[in-house]
């Protein structure tokens, strides 16, 4: 209740908790976002996915959850017992970001996690994202410190190998996620960004921030149950790396991602589009799910992979 009281007072006072004075407060809608976040559930959503990898579309499957936890300020992990905690306890929501798929013999798989402060007006202070398929395993992290990344890789690839390096930018991987607690927060227009992580994965171009424009579009066409109306636009465009991000989702709180289009530039001027459209969505405590009895689960949410 301490918590919700200093909101009330920072949505009334438009001060700010402990971020950088180039970053808006969050200016959430306290009713609307306290009755669907904190509610003890995480948003499942579920997607048909179209991934290119090796000049060739796979039939794929990604899952996005989003879930609100206690972060410990720092030390950047999930605490054990926030309630005790103190200032200590950050409030987030994060993003778990699944996609696998399989190339001729072999399997992918992909994961994404993000954490958002939900009151602090900073950037995610974490984000993490590892791949694994037969070739080996690769590892990225960003941690927010002192208003900079603190970046380290791990890399089976020789040229790419074990990296640490400070960067200096917003990052892509959190647009996902701030759109989520409100789009009007979104930093539009141009910008240094670190991209995604796991599409570092797949282009291999060196580890540093890159030129982007972020801005807010009308979607061209609608997508199977909402009519584009509903729906708006989140489109990143890079200027000196071969990647576009279109994710679509609704106008209206809580804001869900219904799908998205990742286009990959290449050389000849060709381009790879993977495209994302969501299944099912369901609010479920996954966490308390993990008994046989609720295998079905997987079928409500359409999961084949």
């Amino acid at each position: 209740m301490k918590q919700f009281s200093v909101f009330i007072f920072l949505l009334l006072t438009g001060c700010k908790i402990g971020g950088p004075e180039d970053l808006p407060a969050r200016n959430l809608g306290f009713d609307a976002f306290g009755r669907y976040w904190y509610q003890g559930k995480a948003e499942v959503n579920s997607y048909a996915l179209e991934q290119f990898r090796y000049g060739e579309k796979r039939e794929a499957e990604a899952v996005l959850v989003f879930v609100t936890e206690d972060l410990s300020r720092e030390k950047q992990v999930k605490l054990d017992v926030p309630e005790k905690a103190g200032k200590d306890a950050q409030k987030i929501l994060k993003l778990n970001f699944t996609k696998k798929f399989v190339t001729g013999v072999y399997p992918y798989s992909m994961l994404l996690s993000t954490f958002l402060p939900v009151y602090d007006s900073v950037p995610a202070v974490k984000i993490a994202a590892s791949v694994q398929d037969w070739c080996g395993q690769t590892y990225a992290q960003l941690n927010f410190r002192n208003g900079t990344y603190q970046a380290e890789r791990h890399s089976f690839f020789e040229t790419e190998g074990d990296q640490e390096l400070t960067l200096k930018a917003r990052a892509e991987d959190e647009l996902w996620t701030l759109l989520r607690l409100n789009p009007n927060q979104l930093p539009l227009g141009k910008q240094n960004l670190i991209p995604g992580l796991l599409d570092l994965r797949f282009t291999h171009q060196p580890f540093k921030t890159y030129q982007a424009t972020i801005s807010l579009q009308k979607i061209s066409e609608a997508i199977p149950g909402f009519r584009a109306e509903q729906l708006q636009t989140l489109e990143v465009t890079y200027h000196d790396y071969p990647r576009q991000l279109r994710i679509y989702f609704t106008r209206a709180f809580p804001y869900q991602i219904v799908g998205w289009d990742e286009l990959h530039f290449l050389p000849d001027g060709k381009q790879e589009v993977s495209r994302a459209r969501r299944k099912k969505v369901m609010l479920l405590a996954y966490w308390h799910k993990n008994r046989r009895e609720f295998v079905p689960l997987r079928d409500s949410l359409d999961l084949h992979f």
